[in-house]
Parts: structure tokens; sequence; C-alpha cells
């Protein structure tokens, strides 16, 4: 089984300009941090809040269990379901996979074949 640094390393990343024209976000909508990471300008939250057909879904849970609650998986998996049936998708995620951080399971963000 490769290690998370192996998997990490192995990973083809895309350019975050890449990611952002697959999903409709024009280049003077972001703020770029390098090749790979971005912010998103409050432009693009307002061009977005004249589109009625948006959806958001926020995924929380308050009772913590050893093992997670598998937010972070829910979430992921809704993000890859999505574009299946035809929608687009985005995903946050805040703080996500604290766990091992805690000491507990965790991961499905943070490590392995958790790649964006």
């Amino acid at each position: 089984m490769l290690s998370d640094i192996e998997i990490a390393q192995q990973a083809k990343i895309k350019k975050i300009t890449e990611v952002a024209a697959s999903l409709d976000i024009a280049a003077d909508e972001i703020e770029l941090y390098g090749s790979y990471k971005a912010k998103i300008s409050d432009e693009l939250e307002k061009r977005l809040s004249k589109n009625k057909d948006g959806k958001l879904i926020l995924v929380t849970a308050i009772n913590p269990t050893p093992a997670g609650e598998g937010k972070s998986t829910t979430s992921v998996g809704l993000a890859e379901a999505m574009p299946k049936i035809g929608k687009k998708a985005m995903l946050a995620l805040r703080e996500p996979s604290l766990g091992p951080v805690f000491g507990v399971k965790g991961g499905a963000a943070g490590g392995g074949y958790a790649q964006v």
C-alpha cells in the first residue's frame, strides 16, 4: 500500500486556472496564489447571486464518535455524485479531516487518494 506522500507525489495536479475554467469561472474572478491556489473574488459571488438555479448543500453533525461523523466523506461523495446526474458541483471543506490532529480516525479530504 502506498503512503500518503507517495500518492501525493504521483498525482497529476491541474492548474487552478484549468479548474476554474471547467467551472465557468472567468480569469478575472480569481486571485492567483501561484499556479495551483487561488481565492475567489467578490465579483464571482455577485455574478452567481443572479443565478436562481443555484443550490447549496450544507453537511454538518453534532454527535462526534471516535471514527468521526463522516462529514468529509459524505461531502466528497456528494460532490463526486452530482456530475453523474448532470449537475455542476463545487466542494469547499472548512478545516477538513481534523481527526488525525486529535489522534482519531480521519482522512477523507486530507490524505491518501483525496487529491483535487
